[in-house]
């Protein structure tokens, strides 16, 4: 009767413990890939600080989009939380189609991006995309994109190539996002116009003076530019790591948290994963919901483990 009393106690106290993690030893450093932009930056960092505290050791790697989508495609990366769409449309849908990558979900609704211009510059009447050619001279002829490789450039150069709103004159500027955006400083304190690459969530559309251009036919995307940022990985990756996939499924953003983190990295100089660690011990009550059904990775539990991760 004692061992009878003893093997359900036992039973009870297995039955009562949290389940194991899914995840097998090969998931235990999931590989990221960060393409520079200060808003993938940020939300990476918090997968990363959340992907620690949750026992995992996380690598991230700085790659143009490009080279994201074709490691994704190898093997040889297995998460990017930065597909902008429909911008990035072109690469990503033929890879979804064929099998190679997959969607896990929409992190962020409510973005934008498109060709945006100094608040003056739109005040004296570059307000459309039609209205470029006329101030052609005014820019030097020079419209101002993100690195080689994005979508976005690919999107500048064909509108170039194909002389949409007579911009076959003009030339493209490829650069960083810092460096772009210190051009625009430069040309705002001048009092002079320039064209260029913006996007919402960042932290330009809070400290400087800009407007976006409109009647843009959708070359940017639906609604001049509205866009939309989802979450991929390599080809099977949820289902081989479930208990990552579930974080990953979790993991939804909104544009004012990604502002707040986008300026505390670029105008208070903070590292990102302290950006992202104070921002979560700022709004404790998220986690909840990111780690819904989430382990630790070995069996704990998430929420518990990731808090005291950031000190709550």
């Amino acid at each position: 009767m004692r061992q009878l009393i003893a093997c359900l106690a036992l039973s009870a106290t297995v039955l009562a413990s949290p389940a194991l993690a899914d995840d097998p030893a090969a998931c235990a450093k999931p590989r990221f890939s960060d393409v520079g932009w200060t808003d993938i930056t940020a939300t990476t960092a918090i997968a990363e600080v959340i992907l620690k505290g949750l026992g995992y050791k996380p690598n991230i790697t700085v790659l143009s989009v490009a080279v994201t989508f074709e490691a994704l495609k190898n093997g040889d990366q297995d998460v990017f939380l930065g597909n902008w769409m429909p911008v990035q449309e072109p690469t990503q849908v033929p890879l979804v189609k064929d099998g190679k990558i997959d969607i896990v979900t929409t992190n962020l609704s409510g973005a934008r991006i498109g060709f945006a211009v100094p608040k003056a510059a739109y005040d004296a009447g570059l307000k459309t995309y039609a209205d470029i050619a006329r101030f052609k001279d005014q820019l030097g002829g020079k419209l101002y994109g993100i690195e080689a490789g994005s979508s976005a450039n690919a999107t500048i150069a064909k509108m170039i190539q194909s002389n949409a709103f007579g911009l076959g004159g003009f030339s493209l500027v490829e650069s960083s996002e810092q460096a772009m955006l210190a051009q625009v400083k430069r040309e705002i304190g001048q009092g002079k116009p320039i064209v260029f690459f913006g996007w919402r969530p960042h932290p330009m559309n809070v400290n400087l003076p800009i407007a976006y251009l409109e009647k843009g036919d959708d070359v940017f995307g639906p609604n001049d530019g509205g866009a939309t940022v989802v979450t991929l990985t390599r080809s099977g990756y949820a289902k081989a790591c479930p208990n990552i996939g579930r974080l990953l499924s979790n993991l939804v953003f909104d544009v004012a948290t990604e502002d707040k983190l986008m300026s505390n990295i670029l105008d208070d100089k903070m590292q990102a994963d302290q950006a992202a660690s104070a921002w979560m011990k700022a709004h404790p009550d998220v986690l909840a919901r990111w780690l819904d059904g989430v382990t630790t990775l070995d069996g704990k539990p998430g929420l518990a483990a990731v808090r005291a991760q950031i000190g709550l």
